[in-house]
This record gives structure tokens, C-alpha cells and sequence, in this order.
């Protein structure tokens, strides 16, 4: 008796584990993955660096400050001749030293808007990185879905296995109590034993693919969970929007797109940038020093101290490079090209991308509704040959083959769900509404 109430109290125990086993929604995933994903990590700090460049301190517009200060020791053998008459002086070892300090303002009033074109174009190239970073994160979720849907399915195919597993139990208990009755020979217990076996084995080997698929899952969320956990199963498919209006999204939100878009503004920046080396620069400086002369005995100052501000007005005009300018502005001007003519094939592929993925979409969930139906079909049909098979009207190779028709119907069914649901989401993708709906 008290083994028994321990095995009682170890098994309710295990039922209490399994029930509060966690569940990880798919909204929990996606949030833990881009926060914790070291490819959404890397590229918001490829954003960070972007936004720091297009700081004030990054443009060359404040002037430049810059101090120096210094000190001479002079000890010389000096031969004076004076011109006023006076005799001729000899010093060995005579001493002398220099101090000097001093603070230098530079500041280009013009460089042809060299600047200007630049600054411009670090804020282009920012908007550019954070462009990167969604297609990181839109890249991140369709993998997340991809392997998130694959413990899903693997899930959805355990709990049809061990239904089978169960009803193949069932039959062999029914198979034995016959044959101990002499109402079936030892074949039919031996059919069930081998199906138990069978039905087992598929199992074990789903159980292990659900491990590995857990692995990458959590792989993907940046190995985040250390404990077990379950997935949601259940799936809803959001796409309301119709074909043309998608299409149409795509040719304006589609991230590889707006990408060669600003691609191409940062080139025709370019293309300005290299002509403004056709100018002049202007700049002011300006300077404040301190000098400080202690000379030998024969100079006319023993000590002398000079401060004082000076400031002027520069130009410099580069009037041939030896045509290095030139060579820039020509390239620049035929990299726009190249980014246009990137941009039209982009779009072209974008309508064909499209197009395969909302037409493998709409077949993909033709499927899963036909296989909802088919569900429907071969659990009727099982559960009529199960009645038949207990009153003796079908023998146990019908009915196991009714049994696996079941199972197929629902392995097929989990197949066609999950991938008709990778299919809605990679239509969102192209068409630059991922990030933008319920998934």
C-alpha cells in the first residue's frame, strides 16, 4: 500500500510537470528573437554607428581648436663684433631659452558645399542602415516562423501518433482476450504486437525531431531558453488584403527596393560632393600666443615677452588635381546609372516574386482546406470500421489500414497547414507588410 500511494503521488506529480510545462506563444517569440538574436543585434549596431555619423561633431561644420606650447634650451660659445664701436665680446657656455604658447582657431567659412552634399549623405546612408536592419529583422522572423512552425507540426504529429499508438494498444488487448477465448488464432495478437512496434518507432523518431527542432528553434531566439517548453499549434490566417492592392504595396514598401532607392540618392549626392571639389575653399584663423626670450649677455633684450592675437583670411583653389575630381564625378555619375538600372530589376523581379508567392500561397491553403475535408472523410471512415472490427464484420488488416489512412490524413493536413501559413508570410514579405500585421 505504500508503494502504491507513492507511485500515485510520483505520477500526479508528472501530470502537474507536464501541465505547467511552458508555452511559448509566437508573440513571445518574436519579441525574445529580436531582442536577443545576434544577427538583429549586429545590425542595430551597424544603425547606432549610422546615427553617431550623422551627428554635428561628424560634419566638419564647427571650426577646430588646437593648442601647442613649447620650451628651447640654447647653451653656446659665442664671438661678438658690435658695430657701434664697442670691443669685441667672447662668451663660452653662454645661456639661452625660448618658451612659447598658443591657440590656433581654423574655421572654413566655404569648401564649394562640400559639406552640405556630405552631411546629406550621412543622413541617407543612416535611413539606408536602418533599411538593413528591417530587412535583418523581416529575414529573422520568416526563419523564426520557418523553424517555430517545424516544432509546431512535429508536435501536432506526436499527439496523432500516440492517438494511433493508443488505438493499436487498444486492439492488441482486444486481439489477446480473443485469442485466450479461441476466438482468433495468434496472428492477429502477433499483427498487433508488430503494429505497437511500428506505431512505437515513429514515436521515438518524431520525439527526436522535435529535440533537434527545438535546438534551432532556440538557436533563432539566441539560446534564450534553457528549459523545455511547447509551442502554440494553432494557426490564423490574416491575409485580407486582395492581390492587385498587395502587388501594389510591393512595388512601394518592399524593403530590397526602398533600399536601391536610397542607393540611389546617396549617388547623385555623390556626384554633387565630387563636383564641389571644382571650387575654392574659404577659411578664417586666428591665433593667440605667448613667447618668452631669455637671451645671452650679448643681445640687445636680456629677456623679452611677447602676446598677441593675429587672425586672417585664407583661400585655396585647387585648379587641376591632375584629374582626379574629374575621374570621381565620372564614376559617381555612372554608379547612379548602375543603381537605376538596379532599381528596374528589382522591380521586375519583386512582380515575378510576387506573383510565384501569391499564386503558392492560394494553392498551399487550397490544400489545407481540401485536407481539413479529407480529415473529416478518413475519421468517419475509421470509426466505422472500428465499430465493424468489434462486432467481427472487418479483420484486423482492414482495420489498421483504415487506422494509418487516418493518420496519413492527419500528418498530411499538419503538413499542408503550417506550410500554407510559411506561405501567407512570405507574401507579407514581398510585399512589405510583415512587420506590419498580427502574425
Amino acid at each position: 500500500m505504500i508503494t502504491k500511494s507513492k507511485l500515485t503521488i510520483l505520477f500526479f506529480a508528472c501530470c502537474l510537470g507536464l501541465q505547467a510545462q511552458e508555452v511559448l506563444t509566437k508573440e513571445q517569440a518574436v519579441s525574445i528573437a529580436l531582442d536577443n538574436n545576434y544577427g538583429v543585434k549586429i545590425a542595430e549596431n551597424a544603425v547606432t554607428v549610422a546615427e553617431n555619423n550623422t551627428n554635428i561633431l561628424n560634419t566638419g561644420f564647427l571650426p577646430t581648436l588646437t593648442g601647442s606650447a613649447g620650451a628651447n634650451y640654447n647653451l653656446d660659445n659665442t664671438e661678438a663684433e658690435f658695430s657701434d664701436g664697442r670691443p669685441d665680446a667672447f662668451l663660452n657656455g653662454a645661456e639661452s631659452s625660448n618658451y612659447n604658447a598658443s591657440l590656433s582657431l581654423n574655421y572654413i567659412l566655404f569648401d564649394g558645399l562640400g559639406r552640405r552634399y556630405n552631411y546629406k549623405r550621412l543622413k541617407e546612408q543612416y535611413q539606408l542602415s536602418e533599411l538593413q536592419a528591417r530587412q535583418t529583422i523581416e529575414t529573422t522572423i520568416l526563419q523564426l516562423f520557418s523553424v517555430y512552425y517545424n516544432v509546431a507540426q512535429l508536435s501536432d504529429n506526436l499527439n496523432a501518433l500516440e492517438e494511433t499508438l493508443n488505438n493499436t494498444k487498444d486492439r492488441l488487448i482486444r486481439a489477446e482476450y480473443q485469442f485466450e477465448y479461441g476466438q482468433n488464432t495468434k496472428l492477429e495478437v502477433l499483427n498487433a504486437e508488430v503494429d505497437i512496434n511500428t506505431d512505437s518507432i515513429n514515436i521515438i523518431n518524431t520525439k527526436q525531431d522535435i529535440k533537434t527542432a527545438k535546438r534551432d528553434l532556440k538557436f533563432v531566439l539566441g539560446e534564450t531558453y534553457s528549459n523545455d517548453f511547447n509551442v502554440e499549434t494553432e494557426v490564423e490566417f490574416t491575409l485580407q488584403l486582395e492581390k492587385n492592392s498587395l502587388l501594389e504595396k510591393a512595388k512601394t514598401r518592399n524593403v530590397a527596393l526602398l533600399q536601391t532607392e536610397k542607393n540611389i540618392l546617396i549617388s547623385e549626392l555623390d556626384i554633387n560632393s565630387g563636383k564641389s571639389a571644382y571650387l575654392p575653399t574659404i577659411g578664417l584663423s586666428g591665433t593667440y600666443g605667448w613667447n618668452k626670450n631669455d637671451n645671452n649677455a650679448v643681445a640687445l633684450l636680456a629677456i623679452s615677452t611677447n602676446t598677441g592675437l593675429s587672425a586672417g583670411v585664407n583661400l585655396s583653389w585647387n585648379l587641376f588635381d591632375g584629374g582626379s575630381t574629374i575621374t570621381r564625378v565620372k564614376n559617381a555619375k555612372i554608379n547612379l546609372e548602375t543603381q537605376k538600372l538596379q532599381k528596374e530589376s528589382i522591380l521586375l523581379s519583386i512582380e515575378r516574386d510576387f506573383n510565384n508567392a501569391w499564386d503558392n500561397y492560394q494553392n498551399k491553403l487550397e490544400i489545407y482546406n481540401i485536407q481539413e475535408k479529407n480529415i473529416v472523410t478518413a475519421q468517419n471512415n475509421f470509426d466505422r470500421t472500428q465499430e465493424k472490427f468489434k462486432i467481427g464484420q472487418v479483420n484486423s488488416i482492414e482495420f489498421r489500414q483504415a487506422q494509418v489512412n487516418l493518420l496519413n490524413a492527419e500528418l498530411s493536413r499538419n503538413q499542408a497547414k503550417f506550410s500554407a501559413k510559411l506561405s501567407e508570410l512570405e507574401v507579407l514579405q514581398i510585399s512589405g507588410e510583415l512587420l506590419n500585421v498580427e502574425l
